[in-house]
């Protein structure tokens, strides 16, 4: 068979309002993640690992730091038509932004028109997950439908904070069920759902077509998940992917089948959590399929004067002078000073934590300086008087703060 024609669209325009204020300088998908690299890098990966190498990222919300990471860290060959391309919003269907991820991708379709595909697959870029994109673009191709919704099994009691998939034993979704009280089961596991993973594969005709539709309906939110799937579903030209099925090189049993949406502050110190265990939930060292991105131009990290860290992961140019970090990530460029402490925390680049500090469930934005003594995390209403956000029990510090406080 043919290689299919495939192009991949990522879609990142994402405010994400519910990680301020970590979003209140950046777009969400280029947030932060494990010390080295941003949540974009993620989708990325996996599309350009499984040999999808036509790739549109579209931007919106607050994009530079966005635009510069792809421009910066996802340069490919050109020599064989291979590029990640950043595409902000163009308003070339009127003076309008995207009103909804579908016209984003509508607002778009010239993309589409030049690289002239057979397939397209649609990507958020927010999640934390590998994949092997081929499989399931395989699996569209194989049905004859037009329409292929990824869906992660999750337990049924907890589905109804899902988009939950109602799909036939032979796959084919009979209802499309955004958040239902009553989830349905699954024909093999009752006490299982299927959840949506908000990634996608199309037909390109019948997907331009229902994006043409969709553009000229007066009662559409121009959503894929709210709108342009249901009506695929509808027609019965829909079929789920169950993401369980997906095999990726180098994976371990504990971290086989591994997703997360980090849309929450918890959700995302959680996920950073999920990495720095002995065996870990979700395993960065897998180099059969690895996380690209841009590095850090430093030296690697120095531990002197009995500095310690244990269960952490410290990325390039930290120094640890004689303080101690435990169940953390620490991003490029971190100082901890004699006798600091930091714990159960997420450390973004070029942070300074001074001596006799101690930094506890917190998550720090860039250039944030811990003055000696000072305590971050340990009074959480102490913290609230102090001007800074507390959600999920963890303290979240913006970037370029000098934090105040009474020495301990």
């Amino acid at each position: 068979m043919d290689r299919p024609h495939v192009l991949s669209i990522v879609l990142a325009g994402g405010e994400g309002k519910r990680l301020m204020p970590l979003t209140a300088d950046r777009a969400k998908p280029a947030v932060p993640f494990g010390g080295t690299y941003r949540l974009i890098d993620f989708v990325l990966s996996n599309l350009v690992n499984s040999d999808l190498t036509k790739i549109c990222v579209l931007t919106q919300y607050k994009s530079h730091s966005l635009d510069r990471h792809v421009s910066v860290a996802w340069r490919m060959s050109t020599m064989l038509g291979s590029y990640v391309t950043s595409v902000p919003a163009q308003q070339r269907t009127g003076k309008q932004w995207y009103q909804g991820s579908a016209d984003a991708i509508y607002q778009s379709l010239n993309l589409v028109r030049d690289e002239d595909p057979d397939y397209i697959v649609v990507f958020g870029a927010d999640n934390i997950y590998r994949m092997d994109v081929e499989q399931m673009v395989l699996a569209h191709i194989e049905s004859g439908l037009d329409c292929t919704v990824a869906g992660i099994r999750v337990p049924r009691a907890e589905a109804s904070a899902f988009g939950i998939i109602d799909a036939a034993p032979d796959k084919k979704i009979r209802q499309f069920l955004e958040k239902p009280a009553d989830p349905p089961g699954l024909p093999d596991a009752p006490d299982q759902s299927f959840a949506s993973m908000g990634n996608y594969v199309f037909t390109r005709t019948a997907f331009v077509n229902a994006l043409n539709d969709d553009s000229s309906s007066e009662t559409s939110r121009h959503d894929m998940g709210g709108d342009i799937i249901p009506g695929f579903v509808a027609s019965g030209d829909a079929q789920v992917y169950d993401f369980s099925d997906n095999q990726v090189a180098g994976a371990t049993e504990r971290d086989r089948g591994y997703w997360r949406d980090v849309g929450t502050i918890g959700a995302y110190h959680a996920a950073h959590m999920d990495l720095i265990s002995v065996d870990p939930e979700f395993n960065l060292y897998n180099r059969k399929w690895p996380i690209w991105t841009s590095q850090a131009q430093a030296p690697g990290a120095k531990f002197i004067l009995r500095g310690t860290a244990e269960e952490s992961i410290v990325s390039s140019g930290c120094i640890i002078s004689g303080g101690d970090v435990e169940h953390s990530v620490l991003s490029p460029n971190v100082f901890v000073d004699k006798w600091a402490r930091i714990e159960h925390s997420v450390i973004f680049n070029n942070c300074r934590i001074g001596r006799n500090s101690v930094v506890r469930n917190c998550i720090l934005d860039k250039n944030v300086v811990v003055p000696e003594g000072v305590e971050l995390g340990v009074d959480k209403e102490y913290d609230r008087a102090r001007g800074f956000a507390v959600e999920d029990g963890l303290t979240i510090v913006p970037k370029n703060t000098v934090v105040s406080g009474h020495a301990s």
